[in-house]
């Protein structure tokens, strides 16, 4: 399990004032199977760091028909990014798929903290510069790849994450239906 703080130090070095500040804002919370992290409709008002668990961020269709955006693992940040940075009202969802151990804070406190130390704000900088990138990676992937890459790479950047969680969940995930995972599968399994 990855510490908040060797998490943050991978990131950027960060003097040890800063980390006394940014660990009083931090606070245990539990999420058991199925509650909710943040919820749409909302404004977001706090970050999370999961140390162990699962958790999905999805977005709900005019249908009714839920779209998986992120599945995150320890070690990650979560939380309603647009919505924190904007302060607008969030538009995604974001449900624990297993139970989750989280460091909760109050995004505000902790961005407050940015004139104090600069070598936070570097962390937070960069931090956003990796979701980025991963975000841009992805967008990339779900166009540029067949499902079966997509699928392959998936089981290549979370191993075993598909005996952990419902198979729906990653076929959403991943931009196909159960039954075209299914197959993808069972295609891989010959």
């Amino acid at each position: 399990m990855v510490s908040l703080r060797d998490f943050i130090l991978g990131i950027s070095p960060l003097s040890e004032s800063a980390w006394q500040d940014i660990n009083a804002l931090f606070l245990p919370k539990q999420l058991r199977k199925g509650d909710y992290f943040i919820t749409e409709g909302k404004t977001a008002t706090q970050i999370g760091f999961i140390s162990s668990g699962i958790v999905r961020a999805f977005a709900k269709g005019k249908n009714g028909q839920e779209y998986n955006k992120h599945l995150f693992t320890a070690p990650s940040f979560i939380g309603g990014y647009a919505s924190l940075i904007t302060g607008n009202i969030n538009k995604i969802n974001q449900e624990a798929l297993t139970d989750c151990e989280l460091l909760v804070a109050d995004y505000n406190k902790l961005t407050a903290l940015y004139d104090k130390h600069p070598d936070f704000e570097r962390v937070a900088r960069k931090l956003a510069e990796l979701f980025f990138a991963a975000k841009e990676q992805r967008e990339i992937e779900l166009v540029m790849l067949s499902a079966e890459e997509r699928y392959l790479l998936f089981r290549e950047r979370m191993p075993g994450l598909e005996f952990e969680i419902p198979l729906y969940h990653i076929a959403s995930y991943l931009g196909v239906s159960a039954v075209q995972l299914s197959r993808i599968r069972k295609s891989l399994a010959r």
